[in-house]
């Protein structure tokens, strides 16, 4: 009999989050995968970050997660997007190595002693009473614990395209998951069914790359993770091309043979990361598109064709990347495919990501409905913290919306039906100004810390430089720079000037002035030589003070009815002068407070005012 106290399924970036939270924790962790050598694989794309992603990044940094230390650990290029922009849009990406991530990734793993690697399929849940009790495999063998952590992935009954074929692949080389799906049905679960797929890769030595355009990595990189010292290491650039007339004629002239135009692909795919038959159909009038060639690894000729995602015929495929410029004589190594699979509803969980309906069984990643890894991998890791308070039979951790980029994407995926992939957006976030990649560490380490993910002398570090943020806000307010030669020397470089003294605080709320224009101004602020994170967020907090004090109201406001809870035993079919419809939908989410309520699509201001009076009532009746 194998017994542990955790089990987690799946071996991809959300099951290694959850993992390696749970075994460093302390509890007997063991981590099944259909194949042990692809743990940590990178699918699609082997990138990390970009819009609003990159928050995600440093946010599970932030917690004590992984993914951030193994990104700065195996990047080919680092590049921050949006550089010209407000802080709210800046994203941090990064091209990694695939190989080495991986290889990265499994030696954290395998350093904990807490946690068992395990090859097979788990293909059946155990559970007595609405209680999980384990996992049987494809062999028969039961495994027992007491909180079982689902992050299957696209694998569960799934199957990948390549025009009308198809395979029970889960991913190219990798069979589908069985036997889980139709556990959960039977359990009572809704199930439903999604799509996503990955472009083709092809040879480097086959590639023509003086008809692109080259994309070079940032020459004074950014870095994912908040720890000092992360390596620096040689960039390697992407190149950029674009789709031609031939293209989209190819495209057009085959689409009879696409699964998706055809009907036989019924999962609905992501709308934010089109196939690129979708893109020449949905934007007709758009003559281009770009496509980017990049790297998956130092020491492989495999290049990623980025927006060429497609389910055409393989042999159409090669038409169609031969008609790029610089692709005419390209060798295609792997052809790109659609992967059709099952996923989890994830309004049939709570905030903690545990499900409503069996406890100690916590879902993680693409079976919740998202796409993309850090999405996966910030949702495995709040399961592996909450796993742990389950086990201790403490309170779970609920992050709120206005806390992080996790606290919404997991709010949005509770509360909402999603019908398609979810991809985190800056747009999802109401918070978008307090929400920034540059202030991750100050939102959320001090609950890493408390979680027992953070150790002291990390937080400590971390206290130390909220404490220099704060004494150097107070300088800028107090101290003054002074007109002189020297000073306008360097402002006149900017576009500005000063005729008279002024607060240094007031000079760089000037839009062309930063941090690092007064350190060559100023010579006090250059003797400090304080580090880019610490600078970036004085100045982030001093230019921006007006719109965050704001955004602060804004969150104070919605407070209001976050604290506002709703009694359990309320029995939505008997409310009154609200619709069918919005009882249905409140008594399927059955939302803790009056904020969660009001987010469910179709929960109108009118049927929030409703509840409210019916919250008051209830608690004068139980007086």
């Amino acid at each position: 009999m194998f017994k542990y106290d955790v089990i987690v399924v799946g071996a991809g970036h959300a099951g290694c989050e959850a993992a390696m939270a749970t075994a460093k924790l302390g509890a007997k962790t063991l981590l099944a995968s259909l194949n042990l050598d692809n743990i940590a694989l990178m699918p699609c794309n082997p990138a990390i970050g970009g819009p609003a992603k990159s928050c995600l990044v440093r946010e599970i940094d932030a917690l004590g997660g992984i993914m951030a230390i193994a990104t700065d650990a195996t990047y080919m290029q680092l590049k921050t997007l949006n550089s010209s922009k407000g802080p709210a849009v800046r994203a941090l990406r990064a091209q990694s190595d695939k190989k080495e991530y991986m290889r990265f990734v499994r030696s954290l793993l395998e350093s904990e002693s807490n946690l068992s690697l395990k090859q097979c399929t788990m293909s059946e849940l155990l559970v007595e009473n609405d209680q999980v009790k384990g996992l049987k495999d494809e062999f028969g063998q039961e495994y027992y614990a007491p909180v079982v952590i689902l992050t299957t992935g696209t694998s569960l009954e799934a199957r990948i395209w390549v025009g009308l074929q198809y395979l029970e692949f889960g991913r190219l080389g990798e069979a589908s998951a069985k036997g889980l799906s139709p556990s959960l049905k039977k359990l009572g679960f809704k199930i439903g069914r999604l799509k996503t797929g990955t472009p083709a890769r092809v040879d480097a030595r086959t590639i023509d790359f003086s008809q692109m355009i080259e994309q070079p990595g940032d020459k004074n990189p950014s870095f994912f993770s908040f720890l000092p010292n992360r390596p620096i290491r040689e960039q390697y650039p992407c190149y950029l091309t674009r789709t031609t007339a031939k293209t989209h004629e190819i495209i057009k002239n085959n689409l009879d043979k696409s699964p998706l135009y055809s009907g036989l692909i019924h999962g609905i795919g992501p709308r934010y990361c089109p196939s690129i038959e979708d893109k020449i159909i949905r934007f007709a009038h758009n003559p281009s598109h770009h496509i980017f060639i990049e790297p998956e690894g130092k020491n492989t000729y495999e290049m990623y064709v980025q927006g060429f995602s497609t389910s055409l015929p393989a042999s159409v495929q090669i038409q169609m990347l031969q008609s790029l410029p610089g692709l005419e004589n390209v060798h295609v190594m792997k052809p790109a495919y659609a992967v059709e699979y099952d996923y989890l509803p994830a309004v049939q969980l709570t905030h903690s990501l545990m499900t409503k309906k069996v406890k100690g069984l916590f879902c993680a990643g693409q079976i919740n409905g998202t796409s993309g890894y850090e999405e996966a991998a910030a949702q495995g890791l709040l399961a592996g913290i909450n796993a742990i308070k389950y086990l201790q039979n403490k309170e779970m951790i609920t992050l709120s919306r206005e806390s992080s980029y996790l606290g919404t994407l997991v709010d949005d995926l509770v509360t909402k039906d999603i019908d398609e992939p979810y991809r985190m957006l800056t747009s999802r976030s109401e918070y978008r100004l307090l929400l920034r990649q540059d202030n991750a560490d100050e939102r959320l380490t001090k609950i890493g810390y408390e979680a027992g993910l953070i150790d002291e002398k990390r937080y400590q570090d971390f206290l130390k430089k909220q404490e220099t943020i704060e004494n150097e806000i107070i300088r800028l307010m107090s101290e003054k720079i002074s007109p002189s030669e020297k000073v306008n020397s360097v402002l006149s470089k900017y576009g500005e000037h000063i005729d008279k003294g002024m607060k240094l605080a007031e000079l760089i709320k000037r839009p062309n002035v930063t941090y690092e224009t007064l350190m060559e101004a100023d010579e006090k602020t250059h003797k400090l030589a304080l580090t880019r994170d610490v600078y970036e967020q004085v100045e982030v907090k001093i230019k921006y003070e007006g719109y965050i004090k704001r955004q602060i109201q804004q969150v104070n406001m919605s407070d209001k009815l976050e604290k506002i809870r709703i009694p359990s035993d309320i029995d939505y079919s008997k409310i009154q002068h609200i619709s069918i419809e919005t009882r249905d939908k409140l008594a399927k989410i059955r939302p803790i407070t009056l904020g969660q309520a009001s987010r469910i699509g179709g929960v109108k201001p009118a049927d929030i005012s409703v509840l409210m009076v019916m919250i008051e009532t209830h608690q004068l009746k139980t007086k």
